[in-house]
């Protein structure tokens, strides 16, 4: 076993920031709003278990039906690049046909395992043991589940108008991400 606390806390930070799961709050309470529940346990273990998988298996897999890790990335940055729009100008893109629950989709994936955080695994298994980038899955998926089980807490104490200044300030921010994602991964493509 070589865990290393350096790389546990590097690997830490960096999917947190990926993750972002802090920005994602107004998603997480307007998706609570449409459907009325969130399945906090079940998001972060799917969460949890397309992470680890993706560690292990991703490059193969993508290799096994011909994608390469910058087209994904690109990809990816469009869904973010869409999710982006959403919060900052308070319009609806995505439509499901009337959601049970939100846990799966799009909790899960890809708002918490998405494209951008897959990528990012991929990159961090170049330069890191694997042992120290699950257990920086698991104090990430650790914080997710809190942040997702207090959602009404955190919705109550900002306030309608705080949620809106923050779902603005977080797409422009998302917005940005996507598009250092799509240029950092273009080029790629060529």
């Amino acid at each position: 076993m070589n865990f290393d606390i350096r790389e546990i806390v590097t690997a830490s930070m960096v999917l947190f920031a990926v993750i972002d799961i802090i920005g994602s709050i107004p998603i997480i309470i307007s998706l609570r709003a449409k459907v009325g529940h969130i399945q906090s346990e079940k998001a972060s273990l799917v969460a949890t278990g397309i992470m680890i998988a993706f560690l292990f298996l991703g490059k193969q897999l993508l290799n096994l039906i011909g994608i390469d890790v910058n087209s994904f990335a690109v990809a990816g940055s469009f869904v973010l690049f869409f999710l982006a729009i959403e919060m900052v100008l308070g319009i609806t893109l995505y439509k499901d046909d009337e959601p049970e629950s939100a846990s799966v989709v799009p909790i899960a994936f890809p708002l918490i395992a998405g494209a951008g955080t897959l990528t990012t695994l991929l990159s961090l298994r170049a330069e890191f043991h694997v042992e120290n980038i699950i257990v920086a899955i698991l104090v990430n998926i650790i914080f997710v589940y809190f942040v997702l089980k207090s959602s009404k807490k955190i919705e109550r104490f900002l306030g309608k108008n705080g949620l809106n200044v923050i779902r603005k300030v977080f797409g422009v921010i998302l917005l940005a991400i996507a598009v250092k994602l799509f240029a950092t991964n273009v080029n790629g493509l060529f």
